[in-house]
């Protein structure tokens, strides 16, 4: 794999993405960076090689936003993370991901539709213990399996209209708490392995490069571009996979 050029063309734009998404930009185009790997490996590695990147890059994403985070959303949403990391972990013999790629797809386009269509209506939406504890099982169970945790938590996030830097604080420290846990049930399963790992240190350092030039887009960024953009990379997102659950990609 590492003699491939091939293998450099996806996987150097993939951690690249990956990056810049975790560094506060974009969070739902984290995705993609998936997508791109599968085409020089199948997605299970994919996700394997990919999980001790995302750790490292998570210590520069939370000393870059130390100190600015909403401590409410983490409180409802952690929980629920941790919840559906240990349902994904159980089921992973069981389920079926094409399922899961529709539902989360469906639920996102949806969302994506209802937000823009609320959006000139004022003032983010208040914090709800429900829907946040569902929501972040959603992105527990989704980020263990597909490392597609950015739309639920989008979901519940994005109506609450932070500040682009209090939201990407939010998001670094939540995802943090989430790759750093799921490092144990991807021990057990395997997915950490010599072969793997080799090639995640090749690519290791490339991650302070993109969280710091998703951090760069972030303060350059206005509140309702940004929100345009997170609203934008969720739909692209949804879409893709809606049609990878259908067997259409």
């Amino acid at each position: 794999m590492l003699d491939d050029p091939s293998f450099y063309l996806f996987a150097v734009p993939a951690v690249l993405i990956y990056g810049i998404s975790k560094g506060g930009f974009g969070g739902s185009i984290a995705v993609l960076a998936v997508l791109l790997m599968t085409f020089v490996t199948t997605p299970t590695r994919a996700a394997a090689i990919l999980l001790p990147i995302l750790c490292v890059m998570d210590v520069f994403v939370v000393w870059t936003y130390r100190g600015v985070y909403e401590s409410t959303s983490l409180r409802i949403l952690l929980p629920g993370a941790l919840i559906g990391i240990l349902a994904g972990y159980l089921a992973v013999d069981t389920m079926n991901d094409d399922a899961m790629r529709i539902m989360i797809g469906a639920l996102s386009v949806a969302f994506c539709m209802q937000s823009w269509l609320d959006w000139p209506r004022g003032a983010g939406r208040r914090h709800n213990a429900i829907s946040g504890t569902a929501l972040g099982i959603a992105s527990g169970f989704t980020s263990f399996s597909i490392h597609a945790g950015g739309p639920p938590f989008g979901m519940y996030m994005l109506p609450k209209r932070l500040e682009p830097l209090l939201y990407a604080g939010t998001a670094g420290i939540f995802f943090a708490v989430v790759n750093y846990v799921k490092l144990v049930p991807y021990y057990l399963l395997d997915q950490l392995r010599l072969d793997n790992l080799v090639v995640s240190v090749v690519l290791m350092p490339l991650a302070p490069i993109g969280v710091k030039l998703g951090h760069y887009l972030v303060k350059k960024s206005n509140t309702r571009l940004f929100y345009g953009i997170c609203y934008s990379f969720l739909m692209v997102v949804g879409l893709k996979l809606l049609f990878e659950g259908f067997g259409y990609l």
